[in-house]
């Protein structure tokens, strides 16, 4: 984050690149995911199995069939509104609100970041267990002087 004005952060979240919404669609993966692909959230695709946590449809399970990434919004098959006229539409979901309990893999470049994402976090962990003590070097402060004015 590069900025704290309100305005300006809009502006970059209505103006963002692709790529960078890509990345904003994120949702948490289930604790047996989080288990077996070693990373907390991945951003969401279409045919990932998710829950819906939040909102009047909340514990409601089933697979994204659309992505909306001008209005950052997902599908959900499961999450229909029946309109006045009789028609069913789908309900348009944020994807924070959401999480994933089955992963699509049929793509080769999911799983690869997957493995990515995976091995990092391992390795952070394996680096952070062998606590070393650091010894504290000691600061030497000089004095300053300060010198006269001249008047």
């Amino acid at each position: 984050m590069k900025t704290t004005k309100p305005g300006k952060q809009r502006k970059r979240l209505y103006q963002a690149p692709l790529n960078e919404r890509y990345k904003r669609f994120s949702a948490p993966l289930s604790s047996k995911l989080k288990e077996s692909h070693g990373t907390n959230s991945v951003p969401v695709r279409n045919g990932d199995t998710v829950m819906i946590m939040r909102g009047d449809r909340k514990g409601s399970e089933g697979k994204v069939t659309q992505i909306n990434r001008k209005k950052y919004r997902i599908f959900i098959e499961g999450a229909t509104r029946e309109k006045v006229d009789g028609t069913t539409t789908l309900i348009p979901i944020h994807p924070s609100k959401v999480m994933i309990t089955r992963l699509n893999l049929d793509d080769k470049w999911r799983k690869k970041i997957l493995e990515r994402k995976g091995v990092t976090e391992k390795a952070e962990i394996a680096e952070e267990e062998p606590p070393k003590k650091k010894a504290k070097k000691k600061r030497k402060t000089s004095k300053k002087t300060k010198k006269s004015g001249g008047t």
